[in-house]
């Protein structure tokens, strides 16, 4: 009786179990990041049926969740990100709720006719979908569950099935949802409040580089930086390399050139298509020219100073994703200095550049000529070394 408790077809020792449980949940995060996110989503990669219908069974084998359902639920996050539309948003209900209960919040979504209408197009539709995996969500879970037991052991197998089944709920629901829009560093300046968790994606998949994927969405790889690592991005070129993917975007890598002596429509479209490099590039000349100023502390009264140094790890964020306190801090330091006054306000002309208007091309090219003609005469040169690397963008 306790040999049929505790050891299983696979007769594995405590710690091979502990290594199958991790590596069978680790197919369920591949299945996750690389299906579900990059693949139905967002349309980052195209799939061969082989590959599409392993995750398919699969996560219907280990979590339950439908295809149209999640895809759903994300696309409605990304379109009311941060807002009080947004189905599981820190910033809105809290982060506590998010991390604990996300699964919670995802699933009263799921549940939204409305949402899987609206957001929920393009999604399998077959009849595995409708006859199996949609209409018998727990079913599959249930077979896993026996599995499990038959390989290593009712207790073991039992544990590894809790392990499987609690692994997405916390770390993607909770975690990259909750964290990933709370609390960590961002390479872009997105307009929500997205964050990477880590630079090395290998819990989550990848998805703990989540500032990265808000940025671009579209792209199939979430690692930007030469310093993080996205593990969903080495299968997804495993899978390409024997012809089961195919990607279809990635994330603009800027391109630099001799600055134009003159502003044209490419130099205006490349701003544009390359804005979040801008603005990154951007808060670094804003840092560098508080830098400046506070060199120069021997000249400004002390509580300038102090202000400057209070407000400048925030300089170059977006001004509404500032709490109350840091927004004070800044306004402080922009009556401290006329320079970087001037700069907060010619960066509110810049991204009013790629902000929705029915400007000409035309019009395009002659306010950013005016911009950049005024930025190298403001006698601010970090500004104005920025505006001769805006001529650069190709």
């Amino acid at each position: 009786m306790a040999s049929f408790l505790f050891s299983g077809a696979l007769d594995l020792p405590w710690w091979g179990v502990l290594l199958a449980a991790l590596a069978l949940t680790h197919v369920t995060i591949a299945s996750v990041t690389i299906f579900l996110h990059r693949h139905q989503a967002h349309r980052a990669l195209d799939l061969h049926p082989i590959a599409s219908h392993f995750f398919r069974f699969w996560l219907w084998m280990t979590t339950g969740m439908v295809t149209k359902q999640w895809a759903a639920v994300h696309r409605k996050h990304h379109a009311k990100c941060d807002t009080p539309d947004d189905p599981h948003s820190p910033q809105v209900v809290g982060l506590k709720r998010v991390l604990w209960g996300g699964v919670l919040l995802y699933v009263a979504e799921a549940r939204n006719k409305e949402t899987l209408s609206r957001y929920g197009h393009g999604t399998p539709d077959d009849w595995l979908e409708r006859r199996l995996y949609a209409r018998y969500q727990k079913t599959g879970i249930v077979c896993m569950g026996l599995l499990d037991m038959a390989l290593f052991g009712v207790v073991p197998g039992a544990l590894v099935l809790l392990v499987q089944i609690a692994w997405i709920p916390f770390w993607a629901a909770g975690v990259v949802n909750g964290i990933g829009h709370y609390w960590g560093y961002r390479n872009w300046p997105a307009s929500d409040a997205s964050t990477n968790i880590f630079p090395i994606g290998l819990l989550i998949g990848g998805e703990e580089l989540h500032n990265n994927h808000h940025a671009f969405p579209t792209s199939a790889k979430l690692s930007n930086k030469w310093f993080e690592f996205d593990i969903g991005w080495v299968y997804i070129r495993a899978l390409q390399a024997v012809g089961l993917a195919k990607v279809k975007h990635l994330a603009p890598k800027p391109r630099l050139t001799a600055p134009r002596a003159t502003v044209d429509l490419l130099t205006v479209q490349a701003v544009i298509r390359h804005h979040y490099d801008v603005l990154s590039n951007y808060s670094r000349s804003l840092k560098q020219a508080c830098t400046e100023e506070l060199a120069r502390a021997h000249a400004l009264a002390p509580g300038k100073a102090r202000a400057l140094r209070a407000a400048r790890p925030w300089l170059g964020k977006e001004e509404k994703a500032l709490d109350a306190t840091r927004h004070a801090q800044l306004t402080q330091a922009l009556v401290a200095s006329q320079a970087l006054e001037t700069m907060y306000a010619m960066r509110r002309e810049l991204t009013a550049l790629w902000s929705r208007s029915g400007a000409t091309g035309e019009q395009l090219v002659k306010r950013l000529q005016d911009w950049c003609e005024r930025a190298e005469g403001s006698g601010i040169a970090p500004l104005a070394a920025f505006a001769v690397r805006l001529r650069s963008y190709a």
